[in-house]
């Protein structure tokens, strides 16, 4: 992937990560497979929605690291049985998958719900406290 030419200039000393989240978000836009919903929640948060007919709940896996949020989807077992059949047409993908997004700082995931073949992840994005620092004032006399 070619970097973005914007922060390679000698003006903009220290903003790697953000070249960075630039290039991991291009990277996982430019992913097709599963399709997803990304919506905005009534408290404020997010729910991305996948859709993942055929698979079950021990197939899925979602975590969190190093700031993105991978949903992977991994069909080993049916495969071999789907082998076994003889299908006339096959439209539903039975392929694995590895699906990334890229979290704001802050961004927790609360819950991940399959229903009827849709994968619901919602993330929040909790108040962050207000702190107040006392800085003390020294005499310089």
């Amino acid at each position: 992937m070619t970097r973005t030419l914007l922060f390679d200039s000698p003006f903009l000393l220290g903003f790697e990560h953000t070249r960075d989240l630039i290039e991991r978000a291009a990277k996982a836009a430019a992913e097709s497979y599963p399709p997803y919903n990304v919506e905005q929640a009534e408290n404020g948060g997010v729910r991305i929605t996948l859709a993942v007919a055929g698979f079950g709940p021990d197939q899925l896996h979602v975590t969190v690291e190093a700031g993105q949020l991978v949903v992977a989807g991994k069909r080993d077992a049916d495969g071999r049985a789907d082998a076994e059949r003889a299908f006339l047409h096959r439209g539903i993908a039975a392929r694995g998958f590895v699906r990334t997004f890229v979290l704001a700082e802050g961004m927790e995931v609360t819950a991940a719900t399959l229903e009827h073949g849709l994968l619901h992840i919602d993330l929040a994005r909790p108040e962050p406290e207000r702190l107040v620092k006392r800085i003390p004032i020294r005499s310089a006399g």
